[in-house]
């Protein structure tokens, strides 16, 4: 049944192949000559099969799974260097048909209020995430063909970007939404999204069937082919994710990683980035309900696995997680972090409890943007709001053989230098404008190319005279 090129959801993410490295990882997991094999092909950062990664996920062996953690953090910077990319959600409307026992827009919840927005409120919305100084979106929205049909996604991105307020501009709209058709997916394309993201929440079909049990969700195989069509639509860059604690951690991991290997296969561009949310209490929710909850231990090794089998992706983690969380994963390869976020359906330009009554999950780190850009530094990491290389076209298979290559540091760090001055000048706290300024001049001394230190250094200065947005 295997087939990672086969286009059918039950070949490349085959049940067989998935028990199948589970048995030959749990029979392997502490023989420490073929773990020091794995890591050694580990240490060439050119990744690893979802059966070799499944080894190291389940060593138990206490220095190996420190070797891991200092692979993980080695391949991170040698990828992405210190640089954390900061984004937003911004949830459009909580109307759902689907019934998927695990999310509080189920269709039978009658607790939690209904509310989509308007135009008028989208834009009140943005320019407030913009006077926080955002400028990359995740757009949410729940799966309702009356109420959130494509033509509304598509008029509330062009509302988004038209916005312009003071130096704000939403530069980048990464989109959320259910699996849809290819036609549907070249919309999107045509409207200038960034990635197309679409969490597969379990790769166990008869999982997923028991925990979809009503609406369009249901349907197994056209959800996990979803990615496959996004890309026959003409999007560059997909992002997967599942919600760890829905099934086994093992079994996602792998399934993850068959699904990874299957884009990369068929496209010759894996996932532009991959999420490991965990399952959280939300209304009508309450996860202890659900045996299959991840400690904190098995979360930072997966991520650490994660990375290392997939080094050219980028690893979102939301403010689902703690700040001490948040921590502990930037070291092993998360290079996206939200701030200052709402899982509710408005609250950004009007904070109020009827907004968080709409929320899709309770948020654990719930610091503003400018205490998490702050903290950032603080830990020598560079925030960054770049969006450079989607606006200049290197996406997709562009950006991969970028990134493979290990190339991205020449546009990404001065860039994202550009972009937290930018910052700074504009919506930092006097704190952290004086941290960041000291990070900046620090920063300054680590780009290598001489025009291109040149060049930045001029940028930073004409950004201080009142001039925005320069990029490489």
């Amino acid at each position: 049944m295997y087939n990672v090129k086969s286009k059918k959801a039950e070949e490349f993410i085959s049940h067989e192949e998935i028990l199948e490295s589970l048995k030959y990882a749990k029979e392997n997991k502490n023989n420490l000559e073929l773990v020091d094999e794995i890591l050694k092909k580990a240490g060439e950062m050119k990744g690893l099969s979802h059966r070799e990664a499944l080894v190291l996920l389940l060593c138990d062996d206490k220095e190996k799974t420190e070797e891991i953690f200092k692979l993980a953090n080695d391949i991170k910077l040698k990828y992405y260097g210190n640089r954390i990319v900061t984004f937003a959600p911004l949830y459009l409307s909580n109307y759902c048909v689907n019934g998927c026992i695990y999310c509080p827009y189920h269709n039978q919840n009658k607790h939690i209020p209904r509310k989509k927005m308007t135009q008028e409120e989208i834009e009140k919305e943005v320019i407030a995430l913009q006077d926080l100084g955002h400028k990359r979106l995740a757009l949410e929205t729940g799966e309702d063909p009356v109420n959130n049909p494509i033509e509304y996604i598509l008029e509330s991105i062009k509302t988004i970007y038209n916005i312009k307020h003071k130096n704000g501009a939403i530069r980048r709209v990464n989109v959320n939404i259910a699996a849809t058709t290819v036609e549907n997916y070249k919309k999107l394309h045509d409207a200038g999204i960034g990635t197309y993201i679409l969490f597969q929440e379990t790769y166990n079909k008869e999982s997923y069937e028991r925990l979809h049990p009503t609406g369009p969700k249901h349907n197994y195989a056209y959800h996990t082919e979803a990615m496959d069509r996004a890309m026959e639509g003409g999007i560059d860059d997909v992002g997967l994710g599942v919600l760890f604690g829905l099934e086994s951690y093992a079994y996602e991991f792998t399934g993850l990683l068959m699904h990874a290997e299957h884009l990369e296969a068929v496209f010759g561009v894996g996932p532009h980035t991959i999420s490991v949310p965990r399952i959280r209490p939300a209304d009508d929710i309450d996860p202890n309900t659900f045996i299959n909850a991840i400690d904190d231990d098995i979360f930072t090794k997966i991520v650490a696995c994660i990375r290392i089998a997939v080094p050219y992706t980028g690893m979102i983690v939301s403010t689902r997680e703690s700040q001490a969380t948040r921590e502990k994963v930037l070291k092993l390869g998360v290079s996206q972090i939200s701030g200052g976020s709402k899982t509710s359906v408005g609250g950004y330009a009007e904070p109020s409890e009827e907004a968080e009554e709409s929320a899709q999950f309770d948020v654990t780190d719930r610091r503003s943007l400018d205490e998490v850009m702050n903290w950032l530094m603080k830990l020598d990491y560079v925030p960054s709001f770049c969006t450079a290389c989607y606006r200049a076209g290197r996406v997709g298979a562009d950006f991969m053989e970028i990134c493979k290559k290990q190339q991205i540091h020449n546009f990404c760090h001065p860039n994202a230098l550009l972009t937290l001055k930018e910052y700074l000048e504009d919506y930092a706290s006097p704190e952290t404008k004086t941290t960041g300024e000291k990070l900046i001049a620090k920063e300054i001394e680590n780009i290598e190319n001489p025009t291109i230190k040149e060049k930045t250094i001029e940028y930073l200065d004409r950004i201080s005279k009142g001039e925005r947005d320069f990029k490489f």
